[in-house]
């Protein structure tokens, strides 16, 4: 059988809500994720690209009608590059990923381009369009930016709860205390900030331009100053008792990633050796208001696929969508949080919901390659009760 092999990836910085990449069009973000993975990989011709699938997880409004094609021309490929768009929320761009590495596997291409895109800050607000001309009330717009909107009335209530609600249900069910949560989140804002002065980020990272000016080159949320102490006296987002904060949660961001892969023998013409296989896949499903516990089997799946267990693994990337469910999901997983994104987290690098997950995947192939250990797997929680997980291989030379 043939195998799927992650060959490069880049990202942009991811920016805060309203901030420094405020002005640039979802689009436009992708199309630099896309220019930047492929300038890593000069030799190749982009017209060999058998596909491509990109992540968004809005799609509302400048990130209408496609996005990944979008960017594939923006990014100035032959107009005979195809492209779709996978929304699996936050999760898209990992989606991407594992449909890109079936694709490989399967024969029906050779090389695919992977990634996805959010910016957070340009989803539009939107109104439901009338039943009937002219209704005589008022009309009601709804921010598409994060979370429910225009519900289906025949949801169960239970399901529809705030993305916040859900996790303090989840902070309740495992007894897990505010401060925990915000040593674990002052923790991911001192990773992120040493693996940016150490340069691990450097190779991983393009800045984003717009108009010939940069408007971003490091991630812009990093608090390096942060600490449990500072984070205990913010106030509860979503209970007047509660322990989930602004501080111990991911923020609301701007960014895009890209991944490119192909099989064994696409290598020369990618001209680039193989980074890390992409040893085992896995998806799970609960109950909506408890997404983010999802990541636990799914990752069990993925493990099972690789035919490795959790003894095996040296390195863990976890989308930090909450600081609660992801120490509720290392706590079953039973594996060393010293081994768990030990360059930060989304809760300071960031989470534009579809570029998380090629994010995540970015990171884990760099920690195993400067490592030199074999085994990791990348997760995240996805809203409405599901989560995905990817198992690699490093296959760099000097992998053990």
């Amino acid at each position: 059988m043939v195998a799927s092999f992650v060959y490069t990836t880049v990202r942009t910085p991811f920016g805060r809500f309203g901030g420094a990449l405020a002005e640039v069009r979802p689009d436009d973000l992708a199309a630099v994720a896309v220019s930047g993975v492929l300038a890593k990989s000069p030799s190749l011709d982009p017209a060999l690209l058998g596909d491509v699938y990109w992540g968004n997880a809005n799609g509302a409004g400048e990130d209408n009608r496609n996005v990944g094609r979008m960017a594939v021309l923006l990014a100035g490929l032959p107009t005979s590059v195809p492209a779709t768009t996978v929304n699996r929320l936050c999760g898209s761009s990992l989606d991407a990923a594992i449909i890109g590495s079936r694709a490989v596997e399967s024969g029906d291409a050779d090389i695919v381009l992977t990634g996805g895109v959010e910016s957070m800050t340009r989803a539009p607000w939107v109104m439901p369009k009338p039943s009937r001309a002219f209704p005589a009330g008022d009309m009601t717009a709804v921010s598409t930016t994060l979370g429910w909107r225009l519900v289906n009335e025949r949801m169960p209530k239970e399901w529809t709860v705030s993305l916040g609600e859900a996790n303090e249900q989840l902070a309740e069910r495992f007894a897990i205390t505010r401060e925990r949560q915000d040593e674990f989140a002052a923790h991911s804002h001192h990773l992120a900030d040493d693996a940016w002065n150490s340069g691990f980020y450097d190779e991983l990272v393009v800045p984003v331009a717009l108009d010939g000016e940069v408007r971003l080159s490091r991630d812009e949320g990093i608090r390096p100053t942060t600490s449990p102490q500072k984070l205990a006296g913010l106030r509860p987002a979503f209970r007047p008792d509660g322990v989930i904060t602004a501080g111990n949660a991911s923020p609301l961001n701007d960014g895009a990633s890209a991944v490119l892969i192909g099989s064994e023998e696409a290598s020369s013409r990618i001209g680039l050796a193989p980074l890390a296989r992409i040893a085992g896949r896995g998806v799970s499903a609960l109950e909506p208001q408890m997404f983010g516990f999802a990541p636990v089997e799914a990752a069990e799946r993925a493990l099972k696929r690789a035919g490795i267990s959790w003894s095996d693994v040296s390195a863990v990337e976890l989308n930090e969508a909450f600081a609660v469910q992801s120490l509720a999901c290392v706590d079953a997983w039973k594996i060393d949080p010293a081994i768990v994104n030990t360059k930060g987290g989304a809760i300071a690098i960031g989470h534009p919901l579809g570029a998380s997950g090629g994010r995540i995947l970015g990171t884990l192939a760099a920690r195993l390659r400067a490592s030199g250990k074999r085994w990791g797997v990348a997760a995240i929680c996805i809203g409405v009760g599901q989560a995905l997980a990817v198992v690699l291989e490093n296959v760099t030379e000097g992998a053990r």
